[in-house]
């Protein structure tokens, strides 16, 4: 699946919560957020902070493949760098 927005990922982690059977309180209480924070990002507020975002998609199990692309070369489109979210959290609860 591509995302390219925050609206678009705000609908996935709404979608991906309610197919969980997980209401809104339930998983801002997992991830540590308020409701109102989770609200916000389901409506693709831009902006929203980058680890609780990763945080709240390792709470709903969710895992990150980055792809990369070259503006200027079409072959480049099929080349992955896959990311690991545990790696990506554990870097950013060491920074000060």
């Amino acid at each position: 699946m591509q995302i390219r927005t925050a609206t678009e990922l705000g609908a996935f982690i709404r979608e991906r919560r309610i197919a969980l059977g997980m209401d809104q309180i339930a998983l801002a209480t997992k991830t540590g957020t308020s409701r109102k924070w989770l609200i916000e990002v389901e409506r693709g507020k831009p902006g929203a902070e980058i680890g609780l975002i990763l945080r709240t998609l390792k709470a709903l199990a969710v895992s990150i493949d980055l792809k990369t692309e070259s503006p200027t070369k079409a072959s480049n489109r099929d080349q992955t760098s896959p990311a690991n979210i545990n790696r990506l959290l554990d870097t950013l609860k060491r920074r000060p």
